[in-house]
């Protein structure tokens, strides 16, 4: 069953601000102000690691039961190695992420194995692990002048 799931980015006339909507929610983007932002948002790439986050945590939630994991807590610690030359045009190396690397933490009486093998499910089955995982095809579909 495809589900196609859209968003819409807007440039705001404010330094690098971009006010984003989906489902009805918007999200305020921006970089800091060494990168030439006014800090007033999140930064994209940060906001990679906290959808990779959310994701996770939402396919815990989902699942926790059914493999008869019980927590109190369920936190990730995510992390990113990112070359600013490469956005910055000082260099050909990659603009994006070399390396994301997380860390799972439950508050639970599971065993320490039982946590391993959920972990494990919760990795492959989340959608944004999968997609920063194997790649998704991006398609241009054009440019429209208004």
């Amino acid at each position: 069953m495809l589900t196609t799931f859209k968003a819409k980015a807007t440039k705001l006339p404010n330094g690098m601000q971009v006010d984003t909507e989906s489902q009805g929610f918007k999200i305020l983007f921006d970089e800091p102000e060494k990168m030439g932002g006014t800090n007033k948002g999140i930064n994209p790439m940060s906001a990679l690691l906290s959808v990779l986050g959310a994701c996770q945590a939402i396919v815990a939630a989902m699942f926790a039961e059914k493999f008869k994991i019980e927590f109190s807590e369920f936190y990730l610690d995510i992390e990113g190695d990112m070359d600013l030359a490469g956005i910055m045009q000082k260099s050909d190396v990659r603009t994006g992420f070399q390396e994301i690397r997380f860390k799972m933490h439950f508050k639970s009486s599971n065993s320490v194995e039982e946590l391993e093998e959920f972990g494990k499910f919760i990795e492959q089955n989340c959608p944004i692990s999968d997609s920063l995982a194997y790649g998704v095809k991006l398609v241009n579909q054009g440019i429209v002048k208004e």
